[in-house]
């Protein structure tokens, strides 16, 4: 699924203007080869939540886990007057500042450095817009709202529209509210997040995991830019009646790794390592409401041909992030309008679930970045409520936003929604899926990318693909077995087709009594008619959602039977009432009846081996001990079977060979 990651070397800038207006630089290893650790032992230097997702889907513990080297890093720190400022596994690499050029130098000379590479300048020569800043817009009205359903789990409040667009209410109704998942959010700060009302319940309940300043070096991003918490809040939220977020019960890492005051390249590692920080943690899905393309040294400015998801750093990193298990969820941008036109990096990651946006009535925002990646990937994956969205103020009061940066966190959490429901598939299957449940998926397209996900669409896919039915015959009596993931509001439907019929039949409802959403397993026993022989396929449909007046449902697996003759019982032993002879047969064949009453409505059939049909004559046998004799030249040489039917039910099952 994903590309593979190349170790990246990136050349020395040499600046017109002096390389010393550089402070901030990374520093690329040339190998770890010295490590104490082992491929055998990742517990050593991951979670044991991370180790968990990587067994859970496959995933090889490889060298870009592995910690560096600490000889390396030391060496890096004392060169001279610098500061270490992260860490990369990923790139084997170190961020450091520092002015001092016999540093460098002495850096340089290291036969362990592989490379050194500027990052970012030595102050701000001028103020960048955050690319992906709120774009104002008028204060919520109801006028486009869905109407509130009293019977779901949440009552939304002014939310409803962005979660029910999406039939995501669904998700939550059926148990899928983000629970056992841990969602990690980059962005440029969480102001006000520790007071603000709508996180009281995920104070309440511990759902807050930590915080990490990779811009300042700290632990506090409660102080820092707003953009980041109003993004927070169309998931995390939590006041019934009046903002519900997404997906309101997971638990949250917050990361800033955005510098509003500037776009430098550093805020590119400054992801990269926000990233590397949540896969060892055992994050489930990264939430990023960021892009980059040009930055205040235009040295560093990215081109369309560089949006293929394999150039910038970023994006290589949003892939890695990926390839290590977890969903990257990132916004599309916000540049539609602009000279720019094109999604920003990391949103053109291949393996990069990148979200445009529309507003409340599904129609497209004009500001939302147009696809495709240079190298024709279709993006915008998908879209949702990005104009007009319900979000927190900095006062902890309902208003509304709009940019990519809100419809990219809300379909995250639904995202992790979906995905709690169904952890045996992999990242990759949940982006794949979300692409085929959306509405333009036949025909995607530029601004749209595949659509607006529906979420009772994405559940009926996922359980098709889970779920398996096998069936067996024993004389006319069909066992049927399936297994599915259910909940008591849905229901099954067993559906029949005869050998004689076009269309199927439904024979049996089946009723769902579990009240968690889980893997379960069912029988059913069918009784056919001897007169049905040949093929009888049968189908399972799952009806997802019995609460509503049009039901959803999904036909999860089929299986056939094949009602031979000789799979039917002689019930009252009447073949001993009939003789077949000579056997093998050449050119005729006699049946002897040995009853003498009047038969009147009298079918004899001939099938080959594999159930065919292949000869067929009506008879009326008179009264007395008769034998009835039948041409069979039209027969290949081979084994038969002759089945008798006296008005329609079996009277007698014969084998013979004809020579």
């Amino acid at each position: 699924m994903q590309k593979l990651f190349l170790l990246f070397c990136l050349s020395v800038f040499f600046i017109n203007d002096g390389y010393s207006q550089f402070t901030k630089r990374v520093v690329f290893f040339t190998d770890k080869n010295e490590t104490t650790f082992t491929l055998n032992n990742p517990t050593a230097y991951l979670s044991a939540r991370a180790v968990e997702r990587r067994t859970r889907y496959n995933i090889a513990v490889d060298s870009t886990d592995l910690p560096l080297i600490a000889r390396y890093v030391d060496s890096i720190v004392k060169s001279g007057t610098v500061v270490l400022l992260g860490r990369s596994r990923w790139m084997n690499a170190v961020m450091i500042q520092t002015s001092d050029a016999n540093a460098i130098a002495k850096i340089n000379s290291f036969p362990f450095v592989k490379s050194v590479a500027n990052i970012a300048l030595q102050s701000n020569t001028s103020i960048t817009p955050d690319k992906f800043a709120p774009i104002p817009s008028a204060p919520a009205t109801i006028s486009n709202r869905i109407e509130q359903v009293l019977a779901d789990t949440f009552n939304y409040g002014s939310s409803s529209n962005q979660v029910k667009i999406h039939k995501a209410e669904f998700l939550h109704n059926i148990g899928g509210r983000g629970q056992g998942m841990i969602m990690a959010f980059l962005d440029a700060g969480f102001f006000g997040y520790l007071t603000n009302q709508f996180f009281d319940s995920a104070r309440v309940r511990n759902q807050f995991l930590g915080t990490w300043d990779f811009v300042a070096g700290n632990a506090s991003v409660n102080e820092d830019n707003s953009h980041g918490m109003q993004c927070f809040s169309t998931v995390a939220a939590y006041r019934p009646g009046v903002f519900v977020g997404s997906c309101p019960e997971s638990k949250y890492f917050l990361f800033r790794t955005e510098d509003v005051g500037s776009e430098q390249m550093i805020e590119e590692y400054n992801w990269a390592i926000g990233a590397e920080y949540a896969d060892s943690a055992g994050v489930d899905v990264i939430s990023s409401s960021l892009g980059y393309t040009t930055f205040d040294n235009s040295t560093f400015n990215h081109t369309y041909a560089d949006m293929n998801g394999n150039t910038t750093v970023i994006s290589r990193m949003a892939d890695m992030a990926a390839k290590k298990g977890m969903l990257v969820v990132n916004s599309a941008g916000n540049d539609g309008n602009g000279t720019w036109h094109y999604i920003g990096a990391p949103a053109d990651g291949d393996s990069v679930l990148s979200v445009g946006a529309v507003n409340g009535s599904g129609v497209i925002a004009s500001f939302s970045s147009y696809g495709p990646t240079s190298d024709g990937q279709i993006k915008p994956d998908v879209v949702s409520v990005g104009a007009g969205t319900i979000v927190s103020s900095t006062t902890g009061t309902v208003t509304t936003n709009s940019g990519t940066s809100f419809s990219g966190p809300n379909m995250a959490g639904i995202a992790t929604c979906l995905w709690q429901l169904f952890p045996e598939y992999n990242n990759w299957k949940i982006i794949t899926t979300l692409h085929k449940a959306s509405d333009k998926y036949a025909t995607p397209g530029e601004r749209y990318g595949y659509g607006l996900p529906n979420m009772k669409t994405a559940v009926g896919i996922l359980v098709s693909d889970l779920s398996n039915m096998t069936a067996s015959l024993n004389n006319i009596t069909t066992t049927i077995n399936w297994n599915s993931k259910d909940i008591s509001s849905m229901r099954y439907d067993i559906e029949r087709k005869l050998p004689s019929e076009i269309n199927y039949t439904k024979i049996q409802s089946i009723v769902i009594t579990g009240s968690v959403f889980a893997n379960r397993n069912y029988q059913y026993q069918d009784n056919i008619s001897s007169s049905s022989t040949g093929i009888i396929t049968y189908r399972i449909k799952q009806v997802l959602d019995t609460t509503t007046a049009t039901f959803t449902e999904f036909a999860i697996d089929s299986a056939t039977v094949n009602l031979l003759p000789t799979s039917l019982v002689d019930i009252n032993n009447r073949s001993k009432l009939l003789q077949l002879f000579p056997n093998p047969a050449q050119s005729t064949i006699a049946l002897k009846f040995n009853e003498e009453r009047t038969m009147a409505d009298i079918s004899i059939r001939i099938y080959n081996t594999q159930g065919q049909l292949v000869w067929k004559q009506e008879y009326n046998k008179p009264n007395g001990i008769i034998t009835h004799s039948i041409t069979i030249n039209s027969l290949q040489k081979g084994n038969y079977v002759m089945l008798v039917l006296e008005n329609g039910k079996q009277y007698a099952v014969k084998e013979f060979a004809k020579q």
